[in-house]
């Protein structure tokens, strides 16, 4: 009870440390603050066993294909994550590419991404959630197999970019399938909470992933590595074959770019996309920015950013679904703003740090906008899109996302080459880009009353 008291309080330090009081009023601050101290003291309430704590009977307030779902996750993340962080790798130091050649095909992956992405869940409206899940598992067993077959035999560089590209456009489709399928059969009062358990199951892959493919480094050439994949989208087949049901059979309805334009006509959910392009922006900063960022300017070790790395997926793991139990009781554009405040603030701190235990601190404030943003986001497009769309809202909104994602990492590198020698100069741009988003979800918010 002693650590809950302590985390619990430290999240409100935190909070108020980070946002600065006149911000807070100019975004509608004092009615955040209100709510979110008598959120913690409700929680605290459920936390302390005085009330009927969700934490008591976790396993039954959802679905059973919840917790299938998320452990398909888990296997999807760590065989991604054990042998794609070490494809750059590769392609530099064994391959001799340059690391803006590597670049461009990370991009060109990340574009094809979210064009497979829209595409996943419009076709998943037609032909039903299960039919695509069993497909591009079943697509990706042989996609990452012919990958770490070219990369043991040392193929040409344009061989292996295809089939990487190729390959993980196919494991993208299955992201807005898995969005509706939670949709599907969740009520939405227990939604938050059932894409906050989903994140769990993810960032567990992740966060052991990089470790163990570090590890195996050490003894196994590149093309061994990359046969883990295959493996467990393997696993990931068999699971769905045998424990997940249908959540929706489709539609006669064709599928096509045009069908899917349509949702431009719903406002609210396009204006939401577009703000929430700004946040992914700033997410984006993590996946290269940040690394040459501690590495080479700030002389953090490998290791070091590792630790970091790790860091965030520790803080999901533990602090996830407590938190989305807090963000039931707020309305959900306040939620959002706050988290953005939150990505403001950390990345904004980062032109001030010098030591490894201050970069540790503004990683954790990043990550504590991450675990609010994230599982806000994917409700309100769960209650936004009709049952018959589901798929179509989720696969445009993971559009939004790979776009915002693929572009952050490019406007950090220019904002790196443009002030090499001004770190301030260097996430002040950043952080003002999430609080510009913060300002269009309260606009959003207080326009269309969600």
């Amino acid at each position: 009870m002693e650590l809950i008291m302590i985390l619990v309080n430290a999240q409100q330090v935190l909070y108020r440390l980070s946002l600065p009081q006149g911000l807070l009023v100019g975004l509608g601050g004092a009615r955040i603050q209100k709510g979110y101290n008598r959120c913690f003291a409700q929680a605290m309430e459920e936390l302390s066993g005085k009330a009927n704590s969700p934490f008591r009977n976790i396993f039954h307030r959802f679905e059973p294909a919840l917790w299938v779902i998320t452990v398909t996750q888990f296997f999807t993340a760590i065989g991604f994550s054990i042998c794609m962080p070490f494809l750059s790798l590769y392609l530099y130091q064994d391959r001799g590419l340059s690391m803006t050649l590597v670049g461009m095909i990370l991009l060109a992956a990340g574009l094809c991404s979210a064009i497979s992405q829209a595409l996943g869940g419009a076709l998943s409206d037609r032909f039903g959630r299960r039919p695509i899940l069993l497909i591009a598992a079943l697509v990706s067993v042989f996609s990452f197999s012919g990958l770490a077959a070219l990369i043991g035999i040392s193929a040409p560089v344009w061989a292996i970019a295809v089939v990487y590209i190729a390959g993980r456009s196919i494991l993208t489709t299955t992201r807005p399938v898995i969005s509706a399928m939670v949709a599907d059969f969740t009520s939405k009062e227990k939604l938050m909470e059932a894409y906050g358990i989903l994140r769990i199951g993810a960032n567990m892959g992740w966060a052991a992933g990089p470790a163990l493919g570090g590890y195996l480094t050490t003894f196994l050439p590149y093309g061994w590595l990359f046969g883990i994949a295959p493996l467990t989208c393997g696993i990931v087949f068999l699971i769905i074959f045998f424990f997940i049901r249908e959540s929706s059979h489709g539609m006669s309805k064709g599928v096509g770019f045009r069908s899917m334009l349509t949702i431009a006509n719903d406002r609210p959910f396009l204006v939401f996309a577009v703000i929430s392009i700004l946040l992914f922006i700033v997410m984006g900063q993590m996946i290269s920015t940040l690394s040459i960022f501690t590495v080479t300017m700030l002389d953090f070790s490998p290791p070091q950013f590792g630790l970091l790395l790790a860091l965030n997926g520790l803080i999901v793991i533990f602090f996830q679904y407590p938190m989305t139990l807090v963000l039931r009781r707020v309305a959900k554009f306040r939620a959002l703003i706050l988290g953005s405040l939150l990505y403001a603030f950390g990345y904004l701190s980062l032109g001030w740090i010098t030591q490894f235990r201050w970069a540790l601190a503004a990683m954790a404030v990043i990550t504590g906008g991450e675990i609010i943003h994230a599982p806000v986001s994917l409700s309100v497009i769960g209650e936004l899109s009709p049952e018959d769309q589901r798929g179509r809202y989720m696969g445009l909104f993971g559009l939004s996302q790979t776009i915002g994602i693929a572009v952050g990492p490019l406007l950090g590198g220019v904002l790196i080459d443009a002030f090499p020698s001004d770190l301030k100069l260097v996430w002040a741009p950043i952080a003002l880009i999430a609080l510009i988003a913060a300002v269009g979800y309260r606009w959003w918010g207080r326009r269309f009353r969600l």
